[in-house]
């Protein structure tokens, strides 16, 4: 029955988003209401907290890879690729500036 609970919450209320301290308030109800001990609810508020960093850690992988795709797809200069170009710009003002001296 544990299991089935933990589960459920896991995806039932959006683990990714879950802060420490709806997780200790969600805690806190279920050990009130009988439906796990004090030291079962440290384990679940341990092991609830873990599954939503990591999820959170995944979503955020998911979305600047997304993001990532998109910008290759639109066919964007990234910030490295325009200083790459501004370097460049600079060098050739400067042969030509010295040119122009001779």
């Amino acid at each position: 029955m544990k299991e089935v609970l933990k589960n459920a919450l896991y995806f039932g209320v959006g683990a990714a988003f879950l802060t420490k301290e709806k997780i200790e308030d969600l805690k806190a109800d279920l050990v009130d209401r009988g439906k796990l001990t004090q030291d079962e609810g440290k384990q679940f508020v341990d092991e609830l907290f873990k599954k939503s960093e990591s999820v959170r850690d995944q979503l955020e992988i998911k979305v600047n890879q997304m993001v990532e795709d998109r910008i290759k797809q639109l066919n964007l200069v990234t910030s490295d690729e325009f200083a790459e170009l501004r370097r460049q710009v600079k060098e050739m003002q400067a042969v030509l500036n010295k040119g122009e001296d001779e």
